[in-house]
């Protein structure tokens, strides 16, 4: 594999995992989400000096090379957003669950008991490990 084709792969990564770790869905615009990943990347106090111009340059996939430790943090970032937005739905999902269970006298049903763990019992609490 030659250098170019390395650097490519690495900076395809590198745009990918910054994105899904600061989505701009989620802070309003790419500029808010760029300063996130500043934010995050300055408090993990790399030993590199991380400007918001080299988030720009990561965003938008443009850099000519991906350091390890930049990639080793944006991996951080992308586990961090999984969990934070895995507890944000399962907290949406326990609300949703209340609300119809107050409305539904089926909710709780046979029914519902199906789909729950045809769900893989998203909801229901009952997993054997704590996600928090």
């Amino acid at each position: 594999m030659s250098a170019s084709a390395l650097s490519e792969s690495d900076r395809v990564f590198a745009k990918k995992a910054i994105r899904e770790a600061f989505p701009e869905t989620k802070y309003g615009s790419a500029i808010a989400a760029q300063c996130a990943a500043f934010k995050f990347f300055v408090e993990r106090k790399l030993e590199k000096k991380m400007t918001l111009r080299r988030v720009r340059t990561l965003w938008e996939g443009t850099g000519t090379r991906v350091d390890g430790e930049e990639k080793d943090a944006l991996r951080q970032a992308k586990i961090e957003e999984a969990r934070n937005e895995y507890k944000a739905l399962r907290s949406r999902l326990a609300s949703l669950e209340a609300a119809l269970a107050a409305v539904d006298q089926d909710f709780h049903g046979p029914q519902m008991d199906a789909y729950r763990t045809a769900a893989g019992g998203m909801g229901r609490g009952n997993c054997t490990r704590n996600h928090d």
